[in-house]
């Protein structure tokens, strides 16, 4: 049984108005952060936009990607601080809150729009393609036992719904600051179903001896066709990339000195050189393998069948990741809306009250009635969107380039070029 101790309650509005809690972030745990939450089950279908792009222009457009996230990426490093980036006192905790310095209240509300639904439309994708993982394991195991022809067919809800229950748990989780060893954990997945993905498009195109593609791609019937997959690939590329939205929250759990715009310049190096190389050699690989007809998912959508206890593996390691990829993308959302009712209703013991709890095997951990309420929603409406509207489904991608487009690769920018005015300001800040 747990205990409830209501002599340690806690007003959750004195959590969003600390500043000088202590950072313990290092760039070891900034890599499994944005490693979690850039590199995503997507990778897997990056064979199939190296298809539509053929063999120039497919791996050509990873790395042009690569590089404007490693520019915008380092950018916004410099906006965590002001006046000025290494040891300005202002610290800027979120995405919204350099939009807001630096560009005003009217450009923070239009960037919200497109943050918050790019984060809340994570979510979704999460959701979705971890349904879509679990139920490969049955097909996979079906397939095994009855033949690669049979009719091995299963729903997803069943399965979106158990992925929603364990979110409800793990969403309890208060902040990234207590999400290292999620981050941690979901970073070693994404690294094995990544690699696993790599090497069974090597070992196939070892057996075939031979690679197959064309520098144009896959054909299509027309040119409207043609134009529609390319850009449906460049979306899927594009939606692989970038993670500006959540960057300044990674930001504000490392540790100083040195400067944290420095360790995240770092890290944020470190882990794009890593993923692109995953990017290449899944994408590459894949489309070597199978060619033209390189499948949506190089797991989810049967490319391979055998062997088939290591395709259980690698989207058991696909929902694991996917499990903190959520939390990664939803922590912002949820800390926005949390700090918001916390300033508004600061004497509602719903809102603001911390519950101590000591369950048996289990370390103690509070819990906030609001935010048990809250995040559980959250969560319930992700399951249930992506359901209700199955024209999204088919577009995810490009809809998610689309949305990602301001704040990942045109705010960045202008955040740094009104703070670079205010740095010009003010030169005799002392860093010591």
């Amino acid at each position: 049984m747990g205990s409830v101790g209501d002599d340690q309650q806690t007003p959750l509005l004195r959590s969003f108005q600390e500043e000088h809690f202590e950072r313990t972030g290092t760039i070891w745990t900034a890599i499994a952060h944005i490693i979690t939450g850039v590199i995503g089950a997507g990778v897997l279908s990056l064979a199939w936009s190296t298809a539509q792009l053929g063999w120039v222009a497919g791996p050509l457009t990873m790395v042009v990607f690569a590089a404007i996230t490693v520019l915008s990426t380092n950018l916004l490093c410099d906006c965590y601080r002001s006046p000025d980036p290494e040891c300005g006192p202002t610290r800027n905790r979120s995405f919204l809150e350099a939009v807001k310095l630096y560009l005003g209240e009217k450009s923070q509300r239009w960037c919200g729009v497109f943050v918050y639904e790019s984060l809340y439309g994570c979510g979704i994708a999460y959701t979705i393609t971890s349904a879509a993982s679990i139920k490969a394991i049955q097909q996979a195991n079906c397939y095994h036992r009855e033949g690669h022809e049979a009719p091995c067919e299963y729903g997803d809800t069943i399965y979106m719904l158990l992925f929603g229950v364990i979110q409800i748990v793990v969403s309890q989780i208060p902040d990234f600051h207590n999400m290292a060893w999620l981050s941690t954990v979901a970073a070693i997945m994404s690294f094995s179903y990544a690699f696993i993905g790599t090497a069974l498009g090597f070992a196939k195109v070892v057996e075939d001896g031979n690679i197959k593609g064309s520098i144009v791609g896959v054909p299509a019937d027309s040119l409207v066709d043609k134009l529609w997959l390319v850009f449906q690939a460049i979306g899927d590329i594009a939606f692989a990339y970038p993670y500006s939205v959540i960057l300044l929250e990674i930001q504000d759990t490392l540790k100083s000195p040195p400067p944290e715009n420095q360790t995240m310049k770092k890290a944020s190096m470190s882990a794009i050189i890593i993923t692109t190389s995953f990017y290449l050699c899944c994408g590459c690989f894949g489309y070597a393998a199978f060619g033209n007809s390189t499948p949506g998912n190089l797991l989810t959508g049967f490319g391979f069948y055998e062997p088939y206890w290591l395709i259980d593996f690698a989207n058991a390691c696909i929902v694991l990741h996917l499990v903190g990829g959520y939390q990664v993308y939803s922590q912002p959302l949820f800390a926005l809306v949390e700090k918001w009712f916390a300033e508004k209703f600061p004497d509602s013991g719903f809102v603001n009250n911390l519950y101590a709890f000591k369950l048996p095997l289990l370390p103690a951990f509070q819990l906030n009635s609001f935010r048990l309420c809250f995040r559980t929603a959250c969560v319930i409406s992700n399951n249930r969107t992506f359901d209700d509207l199955p024209l999204l489904q088919r577009s995810f991608g490009s809809v998610g380039s689309i949305e990602l487009l301001a704040p990942c690769y045109i705010f960045p920018g202008r955040n740094v070029f009104y703070a670079e005015e205010d740095w010009g300001l003010d030169k005799t800040v002392d860093c010591f």
